[in-house]
């Protein structure tokens, strides 16, 4: 265990602990429109890329913008075979691509007036269009997601797009309300190792407001039809909202081998505000609020049977957008997550922001952002009528977090950071990403993920969370992607492999390249150039073989 572990919060939010920002640069360059690259075009090599890594680097993120408004989805395929890599890339077919093309214009955007080029940051606008009466948007630029096999794009809101990994050619539209009672899907499932997918969603009505776990099952008999499938298609549970008229915003969830843990954080959506400024036709990013006076609850369900644990597991208020990894130890239930403390979420996250000059105006806005850093809470298990209280529950000595049951089928808990204070200079970090296919929901020791020195990340991390030491890849002026891990097919060790991501930069057009980094060194390999411009993306994932 690292010198420096520490049991409980800083009584400093983390914005605080990070350096302040001076003299930071334009990303103005890095939120243009682009053009697609419909047809594979070769690249450049720098260094070695490994001849075992055989598939595509999938990653979506917007593409086309105009001020105020959203960014059309558009999909990048790096093809790596032999040591070769080519690029194509496609615009998404959305209906709203189709109209906003057919008018030669981006149509106001059903959010209001905020808009934002990455969707996995904003976190007011696909969460509104979830409660939207008029048919909610497919510009699905969050993520790939995939369902029995098949691929799709995904945003929050309850419709994807089946799209085909190697041409990238956008398919039907899919629905999740003609499957299941829900009115969305988040765009961060999990999958079990029988090849079943898991979800969340939320539902509301007469009977209140409910947060459901989908899981969708396993590809049985591929049908010789080439079509959308999820069939089968099931709500594990339904957990209803603390506050029915004032549910929790959520973006993901925490997957372990036998339990899915819904967190519900003090972020809120006031519905009756959210009606009332959808009828007066105000713009919507001031409906959701920061709450610090509601602690943050940890909902419990057993992955199998879908029964919500009757123990209301409790923390300090804190929200969260991306989990890193969950597993179960000795009757305990560890949980690692990316965490901002002081509900500056996301500032406006508006392209006139994003646009903002170099030097003090960018200052400016970056200071005022949340830093994100990571944490791990320890959740007991076996927690019952003859549990002590007032007592720390937490007997796993090598972790300082703590949890006590306060009163009956009540339990609070307090964090240990998962991080030396050498992370701060780093601006904190997000995008977390693990060897996923081997570990995830499993005891695991190394992360990667992005830091933030930057409104936009500015820097690659390896977080090893037994030693809480990082290695880093940082250079100025250039600004990596989310890093996703590709293991070697040799791999003995859960760092045998490489991490990829897709580095752009404002200094200069055209100049994107891939990344290959050795997974264990954490050094470059090699890189492939692009001859295109690329804009800032969200997320990715490998497609093996594809």
């Amino acid at each position: 265990m690292s010198k420096s572990a520490e049991p409980q919060t800083h009584s400093v939010p983390s914005r605080q602990r990070c350096p302040q920002a001076k003299g930071l640069e334009s990303i103005e360059p890095l939120v243009r429109s682009a053009e697609e690259t419909p047809d594979p075009i070769p690249t450049t090599i720098t260094g070695t890329i490994p001849s075992w890594i055989n598939g595509s680097f999938l990653r979506n993120g917007p593409g086309k913008y105009t001020h105020w408004f959203d960014g059309m989805a558009m999909m990048h395929r790096f093809h790596i075979c032999d040591g070769n890599v080519t690029y194509n890339s496609r615009f998404l077919r959305s209906d709203s691509y189709v109209s906003n093309s057919e008018k030669n214009r981006i149509v106001v955007s059903e959010f209001g007036t905020l808009a934002m080029p990455d969707p996995c940051k904003n976190i007011f606008a696909r969460f509104f269009s979830r409660f939207q009466v008029p048919k909610t948007t497919d510009n699905a630029s969050v993520n790939f997601v995939k369902y029995k096999g098949d691929y799709y794009v995904s945003t929050e809101t309850n419709y994807m797009r089946r799209v085909d990994p190697q041409s990238l050619e956008t398919k039907e539209k899919v629905d999740w309300s003609q499957y299941i009672a829900v009115n969305s899907a988040t765009a961060h499932p999990h999958y079990d190792r029988e090849g079943a997918t898991y979800n969340m969603g939320n539902s509301y009505g007469r009977n209140g407001f409910f947060y459901n776990i989908i899981r969708v099952p396993p590809p049985g008999e591929k049908a010789t039809e080439d079509s959308a499938d999820l069939d089968g298609a099931e709500v594990l549970c339904s957990i209803r909202a603390a506050e029915p008229r004032k549910p929790s915003y959520f973006h993901s969830f925490v997957m372990s081998e036998n339990y899915i843990v819904f967190i519900e954080q003090p972020i809120k959506l006031d519905l009756l505000k959210f009606m009332l400024y959808r009828i007066q036709g105000k713009s919507f990013h001031k409906v959701m609020t920061w709450d610090p006076q509601c602690a943050t609850i940890f909902h419990l369900v057993d992955r199998h049977t879908g029964k919500e644990s009757e123990v209301k597991y409790c923390a300090a208020p804190m929200f969260t957008m991306h989990q890193i990894n969950a597993f179960e130890e000795d009757g305990f239930l560890v949980m690692d997550m990316c965490c901002g403390d002081d509900g500056e979420v996301i500032g406006e996250f508006t392209l006139e922001n994003l646009r903002r000059g170099p030097g003090e105006e960018m200052d400016k806005f970056y200071n005022s952002l949340c830093r994100n850093l990571p944490r791990r809470y320890v959740l007991p298990l076996t927690v019952d009528q003859q549990t002590p209280l007032d007592q720390n529950l937490v007997t796993l000595h090598k972790y300082t977090a703590t949890a006590k049951k306060t009163k009956p089928r009540e339990v609070f808990m307090t964090h240990e950071e998962l991080h030396d204070d050498e992370l701060l200079q780093y601006g904190g970090l997000e995008f977390p990403q693990i060897n996923y296919d081997q570990y995830n929901g499993r005891p695991y020791r190394y992360f990667y993920s992005c830091g933030f020195g930057h409104v936009f990340a500015d820097s690659l991390l390896k977080m090893d969370v037994h030693t809480k030491e990082l290695k880093v890849w940082r250079y100025p002026g250039l600004y990596p992607s989310e890093p996703v891990f590709v293991a070697s097919p040799k791999a003995t060790e859960e760092d045998d492999g490489v991490v990829l991501s897709v580095i752009i930069t404002p200094r200069e057009e055209k100049s994107t390249f891939l990344l290959v980094l050795d997974a264990k060194t954490f050094t470059e390999l090699g890189r492939a150039e692009v001859p295109v411009t690329i804009p800032f993306g969200t997320h990715g994932v490998f497609n093996e073989m594809g």
